[in-house]
């Protein structure tokens, strides 16, 4: 690290700690040359997550925008603040997970909407209506029974573990 003093090109760490509630590390530095302390800080450097939109455009991820689409989908339900920021936060580590640059608006939806269902059935429906554009009242009755199936076959596997687990115990 370059001194602000005197330019010379080396430096000791005298102090470090995290600042900016862990994302940033402050650093005490001296320079060898003059014995001038300085602060550094080192941060990750985040590349740019693209989303590219079904219409072929791109444009950079923003989580607020998916925070905003959750909370109108949970309007007056019973989902709290914290579980609707625990899924966009779920969203956004999927997403940045996938270690791409560019990744397209449908999944991302998709994410969202795994994460709704298993949180209030009426929320994912209010959600999906919206993100996949149900045109008429056909697509979003086979989304109906698409989703009571799956809650079916939970059920299913449920009593099926419960049965094993009563066998075992007898």
């Amino acid at each position: 690290m370059r001194c602000p003093h005197c330019h010379h090109n080396g430096s000791r760490v005298v102090d470090s700690r995290p600042a900016d509630d862990g994302h940033v590390i402050r650093r005490r530095r001296e320079c060898e040359a003059c014995g001038f302390r300085f602060t550094t800080f080192e941060r990750v450097e985040a590349t740019p997550l693209l989303v590219i939109k079904k219409n072929g455009t791109r444009e950079e991820f923003n989580r607020e925008k998916i925070l905003r689409g959750v909370i109108r989908s949970a309007e007056k339900r019973p989902v709290g603040m914290d579980e609707i920021t625990r899924i966009v936060d779920e969203v956004e580590n999927k997403v940045r997970s996938l270690g791409e640059n560019e990744v397209s608006s449908q999944l991302v939806g998709e994410y969202v909407m795994g994460l709704l269902a298993d949180v209030d059935e009426i929320s994912y429906i209010r959600f999906a209506s919206v993100y996949r554009q149900f045109k008429d009242m056909s697509v979003f009755l086979k989304e109906l029974q698409e989703m009571m199936a799956r809650d079916k076959k939970s059920k299913n596997n449920e009593d099926s573990k419960k049965r094993t687990a009563d066998d075992k115990k007898k």
